[in-house]
């Protein structure tokens, strides 16, 4: 970019303008390398442009800028869902108990193998495997070096978006876990998909 195509003051409202209404309307997180072609600007114009719209909209509005897995989304403050969920029905992953004991242990010990999940849990986990993987929440990652050559599981970007996480280094640290009470870690079919 020569002088002549450098931002002046009126050049940098546009650009935070066009990086609202490109986020805005965006359906996923958008990563910066793509926020470069569609902005079609240099890195420190993008990097510039995100700060001032991220302080624009702490300032009372409701939405925030977030990273989220990998990417740059706008999202509706917490505060307001309540009110938007008025807006009529929104699809929401709803998932129970053992769907969300297997999710968490393929986000922390991914690569993982169904057999190594069931080791864990100590119960079969197949239909909620499937289940996840209808979701999106997880995806098959390849194949381990072993005999019968089983599946590898490992979470995806639909797992970070929905959990509001950038990357698997924003998973809480692991406590140590005390012992199963009786009647857990049945596994009842786990994960439906309900109107919010």
């Amino acid at each position: 970019m020569g002088e002549a195509d450098a931002p002046s003051r009126s050049g940098t409202a546009d650009l935070v303008a066009a990086l609202e209404a490109v986020l805005f309307v965006a359906a996923v997180p958008l990563p910066e390398q793509r926020l470069l072609e569609i902005l079609q600007v240099e890195p420190p114009l993008l990097e510039a442009a995100l700060e001032q719209l991220a302080r624009r909209l702490e300032a009372g509005r409701a939405l925030e800028l977030r990273r989220v897995a990998g990417g740059w989304q706008m999202v509706t403050r917490p505060e307001h869902a309540a009110v938007v969920s008025r807006l009529g029905p929104v699809r929401r992953v709803q998932l129970s108990g053992p769907a969300l004991e297997v999710l968490a242990i393929v986000a922390y010990r991914q690569p993982v193998t169904r057999v190594e999940i069931e080791a864990v849990r100590g119960v079969n986990c197949e239909r909620t495997l499937r289940t996840l993987l209808e979701y999106g929440l997880i995806a098959e990652v390849g194949r381990k070096e072993a005999p019968g050559r089983p599946i590898l599981y490992g979470t995806t970007d639909r797992f970070l978006e929905t959990f509001g996480l950038d990357d698997l280094s924003d998973l809480p640290p692991l406590e140590p876990l005390g012992p199963a009470a009786p009647g857990e870690g049945e596994d009842r079919g786990a994960v439906a998909a309900g109107d919010g």
